[in-house]
């Protein structure tokens, strides 16, 4: 008779400094587009929740938003997700690239070495490096982290994704399942939304505006033929509210297509989506309004 393999599950989450690529590898392993993935910083401010299932094991993924010496309240509460990341994983994967400095926020990787759960370390971008560059920042890293497992990556074009997939799983707690086997993500449909429009401003809108900006979706109505959205920009200067609009509306008329056509591609269903924009000069330091945004607990 064979033998009856037992279930893992756990925790994983991915955590490292901003724009290293850790929605984008997050993105890769659950095969989902659950995290916004853009060039700028800060894109990440919650903690998501990407859950790949298999016969016989379950990974829950949090990508976290990136570590950064907190400016605000908001930052604040992004950091509080990190520590809360961290404190109940059964793996950390711990994001770095070819590019940034690698004692950057030199106290989470002391952190690392305190920790009692497996880490595994992940050098990305290597599309964009030298072998001899990655061999060098390999043996840094095991010099900084000498109880990791060391992979180097590239999340964008999907290399070594598979050995990093096998060593999760070897990893995992033996567990039953914490989710139902069919769920994908922690978020509802109208989380994913907000995410896409905020996407599309990070897109479409240059310097401070996109970090001055808040997504709330006011009402979300599943029709038999389609979902009906409706969503407010938040921002914090009437200056601001104009551009986001744009000359003769023109502006906010794109994000709003570019957001529904993505929306319509994630929901499989078509979407009417309308976009307003309103002031709100503290949002980011007012403890109701973050809780409304879901960031207060």
């Amino acid at each position: 008779m064979a033998e009856h393999k037992k279930h893992r599950s756990g925790f994983v989450s991915i955590i490292g400094n901003p724009n290293v690529g850790k929605s984008t590898l997050m993105n890769a392993l659950v095969g989902e587009k659950l995290s916004i993935v853009t060039a700028k910083a800060q894109t990440t401010r919650h903690r998501i929740m990407g859950i790949v299932n298999g016969d016989d094991y379950q990974i829950v993924y949090s990508d976290t938003p990136g570590i950064l010496k907190p400016n605000y309240r908001l930052q604040k509460n992004m950091m509080d997700f990190v520590d809360a990341a961290i404190g109940d994983a059964d793996i950390i994967l711990y994001v770095t690239d070819v590019v940034e400095k690698g004692d950057k926020n030199a106290d989470y990787i002391a952190k690392l070495r305190e920790i009692a759960c497996p880490v595994i370390l992940v050098i990305n971008k290597i599309d964009i490096s030298t072998q001899e560059q990655v061999m060098e920042l390999m043996q840094w890293w095991k010099e900084q982290l000498p109880e990791a497992v060391i992979y180097p990556a590239s999340a964008k074009e999907k290399f070594n994704l598979e050995n990093i997939f096998d060593a999760i799983v070897g990893n995992l707690p033996e567990a039953p399942a914490w989710f139902d086997k069919d769920t994908f993500t922690d978020k509802n449909l109208r989380f994913f939304a907000s995410e896409i429009i905020r996407e599309k401003i990070l897109l479409y809108y240059s310097q401070e505006i996109p970090y001055s900006c808040e997504v709330s979706i006011e009402q979300f109505r599943e029709g038999e033929e389609r979902y009906e959205i409706s969503a407010v920009i938040y921002v914090m200067r009437e200056s601001q509210k104009g551009i986001i609009i744009g000359k003769g509306g023109q502006t906010l008329k794109k994000v709003g297509t570019k957001a529904r056509l993505d929306m319509e591609d994630f929901f499989q269903k078509k979407v009417f989506l309308s976009l307003f924009v309103k002031v709100d000069p503290d949002w980011r330091e007012n403890k109701r309004e973050l809780r409304r945004f879901g960031y207060e607990q």
